[in-house]
């Protein structure tokens, strides 16, 4: 299907949460000429930032667009969503539950805003990924029509009009092509997929193997051990995420090595930050309190471990970080043991898969067929459904 070549007509947009990342694209929306509004729990931020147009907190420097207008702390009622033509989620994803509980009653409506999400993690506890929360919370109905939007995307670099591409997936497709038209723009490519539940996980995951490759660094290893720890992790989260039940593909697209090699790469990722300090001897208390900012690696890897176990898949990095985080192994004792391992085929995927995505499916009220492959069907998902007609 090809999108239309004409502007799309501009929207009003609510981004929920005002961090570093929902500030940036509030930011570019604002460029685009949307309406925006920013909420934030925060009363102090919603007077400062209208009399202002800056965040106090993140992106300090930077004058953010006149398009945005601050709203909270009380979280948007029915008659505001409603007036809503696209939803952003910006916030944690371990804060997507209680939100989502909150806005449920004002999305019962015949007509949804599009929904779009851009956290990237796994729900401690649940080991749920955002669009089961979604199902949970709001059920299948809304839960087919969400998107996410993952991708090598600093906010730093967003706001300075860098260019950057990212990948939005969505189980109806025209939802997908409808959010790449929201975002598109010279600077800021959209790339549109059927495949969320593997744009999730190399979302998620990502973070976890940022975590090693800071690691790596702060021991002084260079850049042969880099380059190991981001292709030794590529292949960990295709595997994992082929078991699971997503296409093996989405792991070579923008979300998966494209988000992977970034944060593995920079010093600015608070994931790699976190990894480089516990390199460096810090303990993780101390890291976690004076980060400032959240770095979803650290609670990602508890779900994650608790998920490879469940599917019985062998995924050493993701093992050891696990262990380093929440065991109190030595970081040093971590790399002798991965580096200790006997020679292994370098690219396997796993024979049983799909089960999980199974399971989430059922939950948007979809039957599924999965088979680990990409599933040929004459409607939109790739997990072998059909999907009724929002």
């Amino acid at each position: 299907m090809s999108m239309s070549s004409s502007p799309p007509p501009k929207s009003r947009v609510l981004v929920l949460g005002a961090g570093n990342f929902g500030t940036c694209l509030a930011d570019h929306l604002g460029d685009c000429d949307h309406e925006v509004f920013l909420w934030s729990r925060d009363h102090g931020f919603v007077e400062y930032f209208n009399v202002h147009h800056r965040n106090p907190n993140y992106l300090k420097d930077h004058a953010l667009s006149t398009n945005i207008h601050a709203l909270g702390p009380e979280i948007p009622n029915r008659e505001t969503v409603q007036q809503m033509d696209v939803l952003l989620f910006a916030i944690p994803t371990q804060g997507v539950r209680e939100t989502l509980t909150k806005l449920q009653p004002s999305l019962t409506g015949e007509k949804l805003p599009l929904m779009i999400f851009v956290n990237k993690g796994i729900e401690t506890g649940t080991q749920a990924l955002t669009l089961e929360i979604i199902a949970d919370t709001c059920g299948g109905r809304v839960a087919r029509q969400a998107t996410f939007i993952s991708g090598p995307s600093f906010a730093k670099e967003i706001v300075r009009r860098q260019p950057t591409s990212v990948s939005v997936a969505s189980l109806t497709e025209s939802r997908a092509e409808k959010a790449s038209e929201v975002f598109h723009q010279p600077w800021f490519r959209c790339y549109t997929g059927r495949d969320p539940i593997g744009l999730e996980l190399a979302g998620a995951l990502k973070n976890v193997y940022a975590i090693a490759a800071g690691m790596a660094d702060g021991l002084g290893f260079e850049n042969n051990t880099r380059a190991s720890l981001i292709t030794r992790g590529l292949a960990e989260m295709t595997k994992i995420g082929t078991h699971y039940g997503a296409s093996p593909l989405t792991f070579l697209g923008l979300a998966g090595v494209g988000d992977l090699f970034l944060t593995c790469s920079s010093p600015t990722s608070r994931n790699y930050t976190v990894g480089y300090r516990l390199g460096k001897g810090e303990a993780l208390e101390d890291i976690i309190r004076t980060l400032g900012s959240v770095a979803e690696g650290v609670t990602t890897a508890k779900g994650l471990k608790k998920i490879i176990d469940e599917m019985d898949v062998t995924a050493s990095i993701a093992t050891e970080i696990y262990q380093v985080l929440y065991e109190g192994k030595d970081v040093k004792t971590s790399v002798q043991e991965l580096m200790s391992r006997p020679p292994s085929r370098e690219l396997e995927l796993p024979e049983k898969t799909g089960e999980h995505a199974k399971r989430l499916l059922s939950k948007l009220g979809l039957a599924t067929c999965i088979n680990g492959d990409i599933v040929k069907t004459t409607y939109t998902s790739q997990y072998g459904h059909e999907c009724p007609v929002p």
